[in-house]
């Protein structure tokens, strides 16, 4: 039997807040264990939460950024559910409703040039709980408590059940990240726990529209598992339906080391961790007014940048999506065209040196050496004619390990074109006489000589000669092709 796979994402992404949700502990990255607390992340009595500003205008941006609709009246719930890491016994988060309702996230499959858009159902905020650590030594079972994460202010973005691939999926979360980095509302660091997916997965026959039980998959910490756990979860129930056998919904976790989803508990659902509103955080009411300014201060998405960049600059779909694939390097992009007027000729030194630089070197574009105005500049050089490609190659290596200009290091190391029609027609002469086979075959009609004539100029002349200039006289002492030459 032909299956329809049946894929929903939830996605927490943990907010770049400095403080947490409800309280004024930091939230750094990798500092001792339980050092990052206070009274209200321990869940002591009498410790109430404060809202952190900051956490709910990255949410509302967040929706904004995929088109949610923006609830204007909002309020907290607790979740209650036992468990070691979760001091209160219960969790801060928002059940009826939500911060944002609805919009989309939209990527494209390479194979067909399709567009697809997967519906939200939903935005929310919530607090993480803490981490437990197990000990790796047999002969002590012990598990502590880490409660540094506890209170971390996260949004949980919801998709409907529309996704119908590992491979979409994957593409679905490379959307979505590159949306929430764009908006700097979180760095998305899947290795740091600031990135996390569960998957709903089912599978139903081709034709149907009925869903069937469906398995949710945690401990998804790589866009590699995801796509992985959502292939083998597919098989198993595949194998389970082909041998006449049913399953209940249930939570797995995927064991990276296995390679297989493996059980864990049977599902929740809403009614089992009763919900009520928390009595601690007022309702909040937010005008449209309010709404309004955060979206104006939203950056130009990749979406829309990407297009901006093939429509009005003349670009290649391919280097507008490198040149788009984060927020920095479009911006480093755009100050370098600013400097050079050359769209074409920025791309090809962001998308080749100075990225293959930058993940030579393992470094974000932001520790790159070279600031964007100084490439520009230089590729103006190369188009006044003033400096050639390969004395261009020379500057960038200068400028690598200096904080001089392009015109500075021309000028201190003389790199400046040769355009001395008296010099250079010597180093033509020269070429001619070293390449008589290049010449022969000028003579016989082979154009594609010239190119060899060229570079042997260029590079006896340590690539200063104007190549304008070498070319102008290579042909006037070659003659017309398929002609014995004048020398």
């Amino acid at each position: 039997m032909e299956y329809e796979v049946i894929i929903g994402l939830e996605v927490h992404a943990q907010l770049n807040t400095t403080t947490k949700i409800f309280a004024e502990s930091p939230t750094e990255f990798g500092a001792s264990p339980n050092t990052q607390v206070s009274t209200v992340c321990y869940g002591l009595p009498g410790a109430l939460p404060v809202l952190n500003v900051s956490a709910l205008e990255k949410a509302i941006q967040a929706g904004l950024a995929v088109g949610s609709e923006i609830t204007l009246f909002t309020k907290f719930d607790r979740k209650n559910y036992f468990y070691p890491d979760l001091p209160k016994g219960y969790q801060i988060s928002q059940f009826d409703k939500p911060i944002c309702v609805g919009g989309k996230i939209s990527f494209e499959i390479k194979e067909t040039g399709e567009t697809k858009s997967i519906d939200l159902t939903r935005i929310h905020l919530e607090e993480d709980a803490g981490k437990l650590m197990h000990s790796a030594d047999p002969s002590i079972p012990s598990s502590y408590v880490d409660l540094n994460r506890a209170g971390t202010p996260l949004i949980e973005i919801v998709s409907e059940p529309q996704i119908r691939s590992s491979e979409e999926a994957y593409l679905y979360l490379n959307s979505l990240k590159n949306i929430l980095r764009y908006i700097r509302v979180s760095d998305c660091n899947m290795e740091e726990g600031s990135l996390r997916c569960d998957a709903n997965v089912s599978i139903r026959p081709v034709g149907s529209s009925e869903f069937r039980t469906r398995v949710e998959i945690k401990n998804l910490n790589s866009f590699k598992a995801v796509k992985a756990a959502i292939d083998y979860e597919v098989e198993w129930q595949k194998d389970q339906y082909s041998r006449g056998l049913s399953f209940t919904q249930m939570t797995k976790l995927w064991d990276s080391v296995a390679l297989k989803t493996v059980p864990m508990r049977t599902k929740e659902m809403a009614h089992d961790y009763r919900y009520f509103p928390d009595p601690d955080l007022p309702p909040i009411s937010l005008t449209k007014e309010y709404v309004d300014e955060l979206q104006s201060k939203l950056p130009e998405l990749p979406d829309a940048r990407k297009k901006r960049f093939m429509n009005e600059l003349g670009l290649p779909q391919y280097d507008a999506e490198v040149l788009t694939s984060e927020r920095e390097i479009a911006e480093y992009f755009e100050e370098t065209f600013s400097k050079s007027n050359d769209a074409k000729k920025s791309s090809n030194w962001v998308k080749d040196e100075i990225l293959g630089y930058v993940n030579k070197e393992n470094i974000s574009i932001l520790e790159f050496p070279i600031q964007p105005e100084r490439i520009g500049e230089m590729i103006a050089l190369i188009n006044k004619g003033e400096i050639t490609g390969k004395i261009a190659k020379s500057i960038y290596e200068e400028m690598l390990t200096s904080d001089k200009t392009p015109s500075e290091v021309v000028k201190e190391k003389g790199l400046g074109v040769v355009r001395d029609d008296k010099q250079i027609e010597e180093l033509v002469v020269k070429a001619l006489s070293e390449n008589p086979d290049a010449v022969d075959g000028w003579k016989k009609g082979r154009d594609r000589v010239l190119g060899s004539l060229v570079g042997a100029v260029m590079k006896s002349s340590k690539g200063k000669a104007d190549p304008k200039l070498v070319n102008e006289l290579l042909l006037k002492h070659l003659g017309p092709l398929g002609e014995k030459p004048k020398s």
